[in-house]
């Protein structure tokens, strides 16, 4: 079973057990468990159900990791000749949290 959700204006296909990056956000202290309730697609096969935009009582139920840190990426500016040069690093915080279930 596999479930098409919407989380920070990105769509992920998931199923149960699946490894999955999402935006960081604050969880609360002691809460190990994230609910994504914009499901927009769930099923298997000739069962799936389509949401119109999304499937009605769906929800997937992720247990949160923690929080890890994406791969860094440079930005250059330079201008030929005028001794301009800059570098910008930038790396990405991400939460990771893996699917346990899928209800819908």
């Amino acid at each position: 079973m596999y479930a098409i959700i919407e989380d920070g204006g990105r769509q992920y296909k998931v199923s149960s057990g699946d490894k999955l990056y999402v935006d960081l956000r604050d969880v609360p202290e002691g809460q190990d468990t994230i609910e994504f309730t914009q499901v927009l697609a769930v099923g298997e096969g000739a069962k799936t159900k389509i949401g119109q935009p999304l499937v009605e009582g769906a929800k997937v139920v992720a247990r949160v990791v923690g929080q890890v840190k994406g791969q860094k990426l440079h930005g250059y500016k330079f201008r030929r000749r005028k001794n301009y040069r800059r570098k910008v690093g930038h790396r990405q915080q991400y939460l990771e949290v893996t699917v346990s279930e899928i209800l819908g």
